[in-house]
């Protein structure tokens, strides 16, 4: 029988510390949550490898050491509101949610909002909620917010979901351009975004966030 306790501390041990990942708060919720929880049954096996896990339709849950060192460069507070976009089976979300004050997580995929909503109720993430709705239009009724993190690749990022941010606030996103992906934080002044480098990562675009192709006659 597999020991995923034994896992999970063999992926902090050899993924997230070797990243520079050292919070404390951080390396405490990647120990605490059952990552094969929270991916397709038929992929729990691998829920620990240093791999994105295949939700289907090109959806994934990034992998672990993608998240972390994105949580890491956020810095997010127990005092703050943290909007995840794409939260899946909603693994981030219930990490976050042992870091921030409140989490809404988006999905659109009404399947999966259902039942990462039931697996974040089962985990007592009980300052977590999954909203189901466009990925591309955030879940503004419950912002604006301290923290945005999107858990896939952007080519563009909507104004309205940006929007949502409230200033002084942050941003993780990772944007793709062609096969080379960048993690950049953002962080809202004056109402307008500036973005800084963080690290190289990969992941399919999400749906709504590719750039629109313009035909030329």
């Amino acid at each position: 029988m597999t020991d995923f306790q034994d896992l999970r501390r063999m992926m902090v041990d050899t993924q997230i510390r070797p990243a520079d990942v050292t919070k404390y708060p951080i390396i405490e919720a990647l120990l605490a949550v059952p990552r094969e929880k929270f991916v397709p049954d038929a992929k729990a096996e691998v829920a620990y490898a240093d791999q994105a896990v295949p939700l289907g339709d090109g959806r994934v849950v990034p992998e672990p050491r993608t998240l972390a060192k994105m949580l890491d460069a956020l810095d997010v507070r127990e005092d703050e509101l943290v909007l995840d976009v794409a939260c899946g089976l909603g693994y981030s979300t219930a990490v976050i949610a042992r870091l921030a004050q409140m989490v809404i997580g988006v999905e659109e995929d009404e399947t999966l909002a259902s039942e990462a909503q039931d697996l974040l109720s089962e985990s007592n993430a009980d300052n977590a909620i999954v909203h189901q709705g466009a990925l591309v239009d955030g879940a503004a009724e419950h912002g604006p917010y301290d923290v945005i993190i999107v858990e896939g690749a952007v080519e563009t990022l909507p104004e309205g979901l940006v929007a949502q941010l409230k200033e002084g606030g942050r941003i993780a996103a990772l944007f793709m351009s062609g096969a080379l992906g960048e993690v950049k934080i953002g962080y809202k002044s004056g109402g307008r975004i500036s973005w800084r480098f963080e690290f190289n990562a990969g992941a399919p675009v999400l749906p709504g966030f590719g750039k629109t192709v313009e035909f030329a006659l």
